[in-house]
């Protein structure tokens, strides 16, 4: 089984674009062919490049969370400076952060990691609980061609 840590991360920002959840939040499958979906469509209108030309380092965020009572998936990066466009900036505040790191393929590693963090770990966890609202998972290509990749589970002491 995956382990995870406890880590005090500092407030941050990323900048995203996003779309509205049409699948169950429970159903991986669907939600991974919602992203994959909108990933092509930013690679394919030339702003996925725009964002990743903007960003500080190679780590590619999966962000969900609630826009206007719906919950939302974010595609984000870590920019130097914010875009002009559409895009929006997602604060994080100064928080403790449950976090799970494994590898996967690209295309996978999101969900894996979801999986990991709603259906194994959390459920075990004591200690914490999980504040809900926002979470967040990152994606970085390695030497060898797979991902390794974090989620991040804002939560508070029990």
């Amino acid at each position: 089984m995956i382990d995870y840590t406890l880590e005090h991360k500092n407030s941050f920002i990323l900048s995203a674009y996003g779309f509205p959840i049409q699948a169950s939040l429970q159903d991986y499958h669907s939600l991974a062919l919602e992203r994959e979906v909108f990933e092509t469509s930013l690679q394919k209108n030339g702003r996925l490049a725009k964002l990743k030309k903007s960003a500080k380092n190679e780590r590619e965020w999966s962000v969900h969370t609630d826009y206007l009572g719906k919950p939302w998936n974010y595609f984000a990066v870590e920019s130097r400076k914010g875009l002009k466009e559409d895009c929006r900036l997602l604060k994080f505040p100064e928080n403790n952060y449950i976090v799970i790191a494994d590898t996967a393929d690209k295309g996978k590693i999101f969900e894996h990691l979801s999986y990991q963090a709603f259906r194994k770990i959390l459920p075990k966890v004591v200690d914490y609980a999980y504040l809900g609202g926002p979470h967040l998972a990152y994606r970085q290509e390695r030497a060898d061609g797979s991902y390794y990749g974090e989620i991040w589970l804002p939560v508070v002491k029990k």
